[in-house]
């Protein structure tokens, strides 16, 4: 793999990058900012929010899902920016949500750690929920170590799941009523710790590793295909770019423990050509 390049700087804690709309989305927790890049590196600041974590996810509509952690809801971010509720999610866990995904009939996952890592709490099981378009929200899955980062594939028969606790991504088949069945290992990978994900066209996926400071390609059954090495810790990635370039988006920072989270900007967004372009969305 070529060496990535840098395609932003300064940044506090990014996370949950998304090429949507001709340019990366990216999500910068410890400046409580939700960033736009271009491809050329042009930055501009989308609005913030005052949540840690926050993530993100495009609906067919257009319309972001905005998955504010540290507030237990999920709302809609409008074309203007304007953010409106879509749903509470406290009742079905009152520690802090991670990761959305969405599965393309404007629905999404959403996951709960089921601790507070932040404030030092001892690890406990997590769970991943099911949100419907009408906002109703009701748990799919239950004892899953650390969820990390989703994926939907394609036809939105799986749902793929970082098990950041378990070294592991665990796929689900997803029910007509959009219960999560069929769970089973997908990937083992020991000595990781998969963080953000992203899917490509070729059915392989691309897993952020933060202690091994690395994204890696899989493919079902483990086999490692590509590996970017980098300086620091790597949160998640994101396939896009302009049309005919497959690009590797990284979002990356230095990670020294929870207590040290925020406490100087090396944050990047890099960029690294992809050997296969983004999984069509479902």
């Amino acid at each position: 793999m070529p060496e990535p390049r840098v395609l932003l700087d300064g940044l506090v804690l990014g996370e949950s990058p998304r090429w949507h709309d001709g340019r990366l989305w990216v999500c910068d927790w410890g400046a409580r900012e939700l960033l736009t890049v271009t491809a050329d590196g042009t930055r501009e600041t989308a609005g913030g929010i005052d949540s840690f974590p926050f993530c993100i996810d495009p609906l067919p509509d257009g319309r972001l899902l905005l998955l504010a952690g540290g507030d237990r809801r999920l709302l809609h971010r409008g074309p203007d920016g304007t953010l409106t509720p879509f749903a509470e999610l406290r009742a079905l866990c009152d520690r802090p949500w991670n990761e959305v995904a969405a599965d393309g009939r404007g629905n999404a996952y959403a996951n709960c750690i089921g601790f507070d890592l932040m404030s030092g709490e001892a690890p406990a099981a997590g769970l991943v929920a099911r949100i419907a378009a009408d906002g109703t929200a009701r748990t799919v899955a239950r004892d899953v170590a650390f969820p990390n980062g989703m994926a939907v594939t394609p036809d939105g028969a799986v749902l793929l799941l970082a098990e950041s606790y378990a070294a592991c991504i665990t796929a689900f088949d997803i029910a007509a009523d959009g219960g999560l069945v069929n769970r089973r290992t997908w990937a083992r990978i020991e000595g990781s710790a998969p963080d953000g994900v992203a899917l490509d066209a070729e059915g392989a996926l691309w897993y952020a590793d933060v202690p091994n400071r690395r994204c890696v390609r899989v493919r079902e059954g483990g086999e490692v295909l590509q590996t970017v090495e980098v300086d620091r810790g790597c949160f998640s990635c994101a396939l896009g770019g302009p049309d005919g370039s497959p690009t590797l988006y990284i979002t990356a920072a230095e990670w020294n423990g929870p207590a040290a989270a925020g406490a100087a900007r090396t944050g990047q967004v890099l960029a690294v050509p992809a050997p296969a372009p983004a999984a069509a969305r479902p």
